[in-house]
């Protein structure tokens, strides 16, 4: 079993979390339970940290606490073998994308990769979603995509 532990957020500060993010996410990627490397970088750090006060705007001007708290989820959301799996929505064709990975953990802890390759991907975001029924919706995410076969 994962282990999901959380981190005291209002007792560091957004310096050292951009720290724990570089170290623990951005000097290499991260490898999943199937064998996927994900990349991630410095400069995503205010797009999964920050929430939007206007979704409609998507201004990302509030830092999140409750984001800040689980940094570490996301790893291991990537690296749990127990995680729910669903096809990525694509609003603007109205169609599901062959390359985006939704990851489910902790009952709505959600976890967005695009594959960038053959076992490569980039994250996309994270976040933790009150109703997940929309994405519980979704197709399972195909097991045999060419994304995972060699």
């Amino acid at each position: 079993m994962m282990e999901y532990k959380k981190v005291k957020a209002q007792l560091i500060s957004v310096e050292e979390f951009r720290e724990i993010w570089k170290n623990e996410y951005c000097l290499g990627p991260i490898q999943t339970f199937d064998s996927v490397m994900v990349s991630c970088y410095e400069d995503m750090f205010d797009h999964v940290f920050f929430e939007s006060k206007d979704r409609i705007k998507g201004d990302k001007s509030i830092l999140s606490l409750n984001r800040l708290e689980k940094i570490h989820w996301i790893k291991a959301a990537l690296q749990d073998p127990d995680a729910i799996l669903k096809s990525g929505w694509d609003k603007s064709n109205k169609s599901y994308f062959d390359n985006r990975r939704i990851s489910i953990v902790k009952g709505n802890f959600v976890v967005v990769i695009r594959f960038t390759g053959l076992l490569k991907a980039k994250l996309v975001t994270a976040y933790e979603k009150s109703d997940i029924s929309n994405i519980m919706r979704s197709p399972d995410f195909d097991k045999n995509s060419k994304y995972l076969k060699k």
